[in-house]
């Protein structure tokens, strides 16, 4: 099937979708894509330069976002759309309804969004049969993180309990420690957890590397940790070994009438370029990086590449654009 006349019938769609209620029009967009990709629709992408990153071999360098997809019940929707990679999550061990709606809003004059979901997600067993029966091969991360009754000195059990599940179908896996939207959950990041929680990851993954193969993790960060923070967390991956960095989350710095959750889109871009910046000069040119926060469009794509990363997400951008923006950006950037 064509894809361009379909893509500019989709960014219609979307533009209409944004004026009704956020978490629905997130539903009715996904249900959508997937009906077109069952009759044949997909991107395509014939020029797309092969990048390796953490031992994975990706068609191009941008990916999805954990978020969009947190059940694996769009995978092979939102693969059809050409995509290098995408980020199913964040996974709890158990299933978990979030935080009270509203929850999600659109801040539509600056491209944003603010969500405070909380992690609402079918649990961690639901995900995994959803993945076994994905049929296409676009390489998966896995999100994991952990359920919102979990004491925080506890944490650490309900991310190896998600890890040992997940860990034969992921072609990455992403700690999410970094959520603004459970309580607690960005003191793992802090000096007090952070030594402990990734040396035990690592320990995990070497046990489980010798009966089902190498699996990489990676890190997902906050945008909003201080210089002192971010370094105390980089000597941590480093002396760790830990497989990569994605840069970040959403931020707390705003000031929307909600007076909670994390701010994504337009206004994250320059905040979170400045971390990945300052991220690389700490962990130096060898340890992958995937950027993420505030892309919008190609230009933005780029920088983050420039800045320092070895491969992009987006969401927000999706949110607002559509399809479309993940067409422009794989077919403009593979030409150059």
């Amino acid at each position: 099937m064509r894809h361009k006349p379909i893509l500019l019938f989709l960014k219609t769609m979307v533009k209409i979708f944004n004026f009704l209620p956020s978490e629905m029009s997130h539903y009715l967009a996904l249900e959508g894509l997937k009906l077109l990709t069952h009759i044949g629709f997909r991107v395509d992408n014939d020029n797309s330069k092969t990048s390796v990153y953490c031992g994975i071999s990706f068609k191009n360098n941008l990916g999805l976002a954990a978020g969009l997809d947190k059940n694996g019940d769009y995978i092979d929707a939102l693969a059809a759309l050409g995509f290098g990679f995408l980020e199913l999550g964040t996974v709890t061990p158990k299933a978990q309804k979030g935080n009270p709606k509203p929850r999600l809003f659109r801040i539509r004059s600056k491209k944003a969004l603010v969500n405070s979901m909380g992690f609402n997600n079918k649990g961690v067993d639901y995900l995994v049969e959803k993945v076994k029966k994905r049929k296409s091969i676009t390489p998966l991360g896995i999100s994991i993180g952990k359920n919102f009754n979990t004491p925080i000195d506890l944490a650490l059990q309900d991310y190896l309990i998600c890890l040992d599940k997940v860990y034969s179908l992921a072609d990455y896996i992403a700690i999410n420690i970094s959520s603004p939207n459970t309580k607690n959950l960005r003191d793992l990041q802090s000096d007090d957890y952070i030594e402990s929680l990734l040396s035990s990851i690592k320990n995990r993954q070497t046990k489980l590397s010798s009966a089902q193969g190498y699996t990489p993790i990676l890190i997902k960060i906050s945008p909003d940790m201080s210089s002192d923070e971010l370094k105390t967390l980089s000597e941590s991956v480093l002396a760790n070994k830990l497989d990569g960095i994605i840069c970040s989350n959403t931020t707390t710095n705003h000031n929307h009438p909600s007076k909670k959750g994390g701010l994504s889109g337009g206004p994250l871009f320059e905040l979170s370029t400045s971390t990945l910046l300052a991220l690389r000069g700490f962990v130096g040119p060898d340890l992958p990086i995937i950027a993420s926060g505030g892309v919008m469009d190609l230009d933005t794509f780029k920088h983050k590449i420039n800045m320092g990363a070895d491969a992009v997400q987006i969401y927000t951008g999706f949110i607002y654009e559509g399809p479309s923006l993940v067409d422009k950006i794989i077919n403009s950037a593979s030409e150059n």
